[in-house]
């Protein structure tokens, strides 16, 4: 093995989350701090929980004193801490603590999350609005598209659902939210809150009625006449 593989394999690796990699600036994290925080990352991996500043400044290329600044600057921020460790029987030390920055990281992807859906809901609220403008012909009141908003906000049906409502609505030629309304609870009562769900109970009710369709188109082709049942000696009804 050559000089170079032997430091590489004694030297260690320092693992980073990507998720702190690709966010770190929006937690209020500068270039130097972060380089800093990879820094003192690296002595905890290899079990040096409290390098020195002096160690941390030759690496970053900064003063010890910078270093200080940069650290009580973090501190200021919430991105970390320094906690004091007291062992039974050792000398109490300290330890750089980072837990901060990952909450802050966890805040952060929450709210991330809670604006993706918040977005999706309007942009799927403005799209039903306009599905249903476009089938019904006309621009929607105030009042239809309060109805419709509660639909989603405050029924939570889900915009597919919706849509099959105003489809049921359309084929059955009446242009209005309370019709669609009515379908929707209907469906509610079922417990048919998915398109899958509402799907398959159409196709079963229309399974179920296929058989008396198909006895009244035969018998309507081969006009064939109704003959009456009765017993033997028995005068038919008039």
């Amino acid at each position: 093995m050559d000089a170079f593989s032997n430091a590489l394999i004694k030297s260690g690796q320092t693992n980073v989350a990507t998720l702190l990699l690709e966010h770190y600036r929006e937690l209020g994290m500068s270039n130097t701090e972060f380089l800093i925080y990879l820094q003192i990352k690296s002595y905890n991996d290899r079990g040096i929980s409290f390098p020195q500043t002096e160690t941390i400044a030759k690496s970053v290329g900064l003063t010890d004193n910078q270093i200080f600044q940069e650290l009580h600057t973090m501190i200021g921020k919430r991105l970390m801490q320094i906690d004091t460790v007291q062992q039974p029987g050792q000398l109490a030390r300290d330890s750089y603590d980072f837990t901060l920055l990952y909450e802050k990281l966890a805040q952060y992807v929450k709210k991330l999350q809670t604006e993706t859906v918040t977005s999706q809901v309007n942009n799927d609220r403005e799209t039903i609005f306009n599905q249903i403008e476009t089938e019904f012909g006309r621009p929607l009141s105030p009042i239809e598209l309060e109805m419709i908003s509660q639909w989603l906000d405050k029924d939570h049906y889900q915009v597919g659902v919706i849509r099959l409502a105003l489809k049921e609505a359309v084929l059955n030629q009446v242009y209005n939210l309370k019709y669609m309304d009515r379908i929707l609870l209907s469906w509610q009562k079922k417990h048919l809150t998915t398109p899958e769900q509402v799907q398959q109970e159409r196709e079963h009710r229309q399974q179920n009625q296929a058989p008396t369709s198909t006895n009244k188109s035969l018998k309507k082709q081969n006009n064939l006449p109704d003959i009456p049942i009765f017993k033997i000696g028995e005068k038919p009804k008039q």
